[in-house]
């Protein structure tokens, strides 16, 4: 099993958190935080109040009241990137972990992976977590662990092997900060599903990792989070991460299986988009707007991996029109075919 380590007299850890209008869920993700068997004196809490103007800050006062290891920064509303820049910026520890305010972790899940990351110096530690709905989250926080085991792999391998394009999550990540200053790795701001590139980047970057099947993360799928609905403004951001993935094809000593996983990657995402787009985008003007927008941001797309992709990617470009009408026509007979059904 892992071992209860207590760590004392040295910052190992800094926890990074986002807050906006989360006053209904900031209080359990705080008191999740302090429920790891650590020691405040081996890290630190960074709040970053992203200028909330809810009860968020002052529902966890008594909790900061409590810990001299908690700074709370405050700054105008500039988005989830651009907070959680600012907070790595501040950042003293020697790993950075990034947990969003509505979700939780595990009770007495970081021990284990924060010892085997000050033991191992890698660049990152890569655990698993669980998925929930508000009415499950906090009874599952007490979850059984199985065995702690863990494996040491290249970035690269665990790019190949292990990084799934539709669970790009940061915050199931300990970051060790020298590798994000080297690097300089930062959130792209004011975009949601800015996890996709910066997660791509690093794993190909990395050097040393370990991978685990530990339990991190409680991920908290709630109405009204970031990732819920869609909207014209989020395919935008998506056409911009769909972007920022693709150049990373341009990173220099990328091996063709690195660069074909890259392009396997933005293929997921560009199918999240039209996907989400034909279902709840319903101007046909908006949804021309999307993929004016998409051309702009990769002028270059072309998947190569078959047929299908090559004539998807051609036809956004040269045929926009053509392949909405034929998206159109394809998702009303998965509708009608339904229906049938």
């Amino acid at each position: 099993m892992h071992p209860q380590t207590k760590y004392k007299s040295m910052k190992s850890l800094s926890i990074v958190i986002p807050v906006y209008n989360v006053e209904n869920y900031i209080r359990a993700n705080m008191e999740s935080i302090f429920r790891q068997g650590l020691s405040d004196d081996c890290f630190e809490v960074i709040i970053i109040d992203d200028g909330t103007n809810d009860r968020s800050i002052e529902v966890i006062s008594d909790i900061i009241e409590q810990h001299p290891n908690i700074t709370v920064v405050k700054q105008e509303n500039q988005g989830l990137s651009v907070a959680r820049n600012n907070g790595i910026a501040l950042a003293t520890g020697e790993y950075i972990l990034m947990p969003d305010s509505d979700d939780l972790l595990v009770f007495d899940s970081l021990p284990p992976l924060l010892h085997a990351a000050l033991e191992s110096k890698a660049d990152l530690v890569v655990a698993d977590f669980l998925e929930t709905n508000d009415a499950e989250t906090v009874i599952m926080q007490e979850v059984p662990q199985t065995e702690f085991t863990i494996k040491e792999k290249t970035g690269k391998q665990l790019f190949l092997e292990d990084l799934n394009p539709y669970e790009s999550y940061v915050w199931r990540t300990l970051f060790k900060r020298e590798f994000l200053l080297k690097h300089q790795m930062t959130f792209f701001p004011g975009v949601c599903f800015q996890d996709v590139p910066f997660t791509n980047e690093c794993y190909i970057r990395a050097e040393k990792c370990l991978r685990t099947s530990w339990l991190l993360n409680i991920y908290r799928k709630r109405e009204g989070s970031a990732t819920y609905s869609f909207s014209k403004k989020k395919a935008i951001d998506m056409c911009i991460v769909i972007g920022k993935t693709w150049q990373l094809r341009h990173i220099n000593g990328l091996t063709s299986p690195i660069i074909q996983k890259l392009e396997d990657n933005v293929y997921a995402t560009f199918s999240v988009l039209f996907y989400s787009m034909m279902h709840s985008i319903k101007s046909h003007q908006e949804r021309i707007e999307i993929v004016r927008r998409l051309n702009q941001e990769v002028p270059d797309l072309l998947f190569s991996k078959n047929l299908k992709r090559k004539a998807e990617s051609l036809m956004v470009r040269r045929l926009p029109r053509a392949y909405l009408l034929v998206r159109d026509l394809h998702w009303k007979w998965i509708r009608h075919s339904r229906v049938e059904f």
